[in-house]
């Protein structure tokens, strides 16, 4: 059985997908990009900007299903350029104690939804 979750306090999605779905005891959450759900506009300009969006947007979800950040046990991390890794690491180390941080990907691509610099996806267990 899965449950759609959705809360308005993130970006709505943007293609046919929700913003998460739990299934038994585990969250997938949608790939986060850095856009305000407020005035639903990109942040730009800035890559640790960017990055913060993207962690406060993943971080509604997680509240919405009822986690933290503590439940996340897998993270992705897409970005259009590998020199700005640093940067959005920072933003990113943030929001995990590194004893307890999910294992995690970083890959460079060509391009993202709405050519943001930066996505974000997580799975977290309750």
């Amino acid at each position: 059985m899965k449950k759609i979750i959705n809360t308005e306090n993130a970006p709505a999605p943007i293609g046919p997908y929700n913003q998460a779905v739990l299934s038994g005891n585990t969250l997938y959450i949608s790939g986060q990009i850095p856009i305000d759900p407020k005035t639903g506009e990109l942040v730009e300009g800035d890559i640790a900007k960017e990055t913060e969006q993207c962690m406060k947007n993943l971080k509604a979800i997680l509240t919405e299903a009822g986690m933290t950040f503590e439940h996340v046990v897998k993270s992705s991390i897409f970005i259009s350029d590998m020199n700005q890794f640093a940067e959005i690491n920072t933003v990113y180390a943030k929001y995990f104690n590194a004893e307890t941080a999910p294992a995690r990907e970083t890959v460079e691509v060509a391009n993202l939804p709405k050519f943001v610099n930066v996505e974000i996806s997580m799975i977290a267990v309750a």
